[in-house]
């Protein structure tokens, strides 16, 4: 039995290592490509050596290229890069944790809602100037406040005499995200000036990454990881959370401690990260049930994998979504629903909506 038990550990740890190093190679190959694509075509080497200049903070290589193919390698194309792998992580996680919250596989910010929760706290910020005594921060905090109370309602929609049934949840989830969307429609269109606000939230409602910099990477970087760090301290509470919440509490568990972390963190990091991208949805619905075809559904290789996975998903969309219709650019976000769409309408086929 031992020596069973035993194969079975190892078999099972061969596969998350080739998982992780298929997934690491991907991410790697992505990037390159992301970077050197573009009106202006930069050969790798280049890219390489502008890279080591600037991480460096000296000279290494000599400069052999012009100052506008640096600004666009290093100001633009990385941090565009590097924000869609923060943005997929972080919504993948996201999805990783409603999921266990709810015991439901088709959870993630966007099913239920709170993205849409984000968008419309946002765009209140951009267009009717709320909480502008926030300064540069107001965007992420009305983003993180929209998804509080999206993800509030949904919650209470889907409670029955106390219990959250798998159905009670999707449709919640139906239900506010329509109402948030409609609300982020009344502002957009009922306060439309033609102002650059009004077109840069038209644009932003349905993802776009285009405006990212290493001002807005840094904060993103910085919260994502914390909230991270944070949930992987807690990845066995939440293999004891799937067994139920009388099981979980038999073998000591504090689960309204672990379902207020899940809140809290769902909350902070679809807020933080609607904040610079819009709404991108279906990743953390996705990503997880791959990942856990692969890894298992122990939280502890799930939760690493499902963010790894979640970037490399997003940086495929974004390069996607520059390269179909190049010179011209396509939202991410409907990328990513033509991806997500027919894999949620899969799942619904196959039976994996609980009763």
């Amino acid at each position: 039995m031992k020596s069973e038990l035993s194969k079975k550990s190892n078999r099972e740890t061969g596969r998350f290592v080739c998982t992780l190093l298929i997934v690491l190679l991907l991410i790697a190959v992505v990037t390159t490509i992301s970077v050197t694509l573009g009106a202006i075509h930069v050969s790798p080497d280049e890219i390489v050596k502008i890279l080591v200049n600037k991480t460096s903070g000296k000279e290494v290589f000599a400069v052999s290229w012009e100052q506008k193919t640096e600004n666009i390698i290093w100001n633009i194309r990385f941090p565009r890069v590097i924000m869609a792998f923060i943005v997929g992580a972080g919504l993948s996680l996201c999805g990783v944790l409603m999921q266990a919250l709810t015991k439901n596989p088709l959870a993630d910010p966007y099913v239920l809602g709170i993205s849409s929760g984000a968008s419309a706290g946002a765009v209140s910020v951009i267009i009717l100037g709320m909480f502008s005594f926030l300064g540069g921060y107001s965007v992420i905090f009305g983003a993180t406040l929209g998804a509080a109370v999206a993800i509030g309602l949904s919650l209470s929609i889907a409670s029955l005499k106390g219990r959250i049934t798998s159905t009670q949840l999707v449709l919640a989830g139906i239900a506010t995200s329509a109402l948030f969307s409609a609300m982020t429609n009344l502002i957009v269109y009922g306060f439309n000036n033609g102002s650059d606000k009004t077109k840069m939230a038209l644009y932003w409602m349905v993802g776009s990454l285009s405006g990212a910099t290493w001002s807005r990477v840094k904060y993103v970087f910085i919260v994502s990881v914390v909230m991270m760090a944070v949930i992987l301290l807690f990845a066995r509470e939440l293999d004891i959370l799937l067994l139920g919440d009388d099981v979980a509490e038999t073998l000591g568990a504090d689960t309204r401690r672990i379902k207020l972390l899940i809140i809290l963190a769902s909350t902070v990091l679809t807020g933080v990260v609607v904040s610079v991208s819009g709404v991108i949805g279906f990743v953390g619905l996705v990503v997880p049930h791959v990942m856990r075809g692969f890894v298992g559904s122990g939280h502890k290789r799930l939760i690493p994998m499902s963010i790894l996975g979640g970037g490399l998903f997003a940086m495929i969309a974004d390069l996607i979504s520059r390269i179909i219709i190049a010179p011209e650019e396509l939202p991410i976000g409907v990328i990513a629903a033509f991806f997500g769409a027919p894999f949620f309408l899969y799942l619904i086929r196959k039976g994996s909506v609980g009763r």
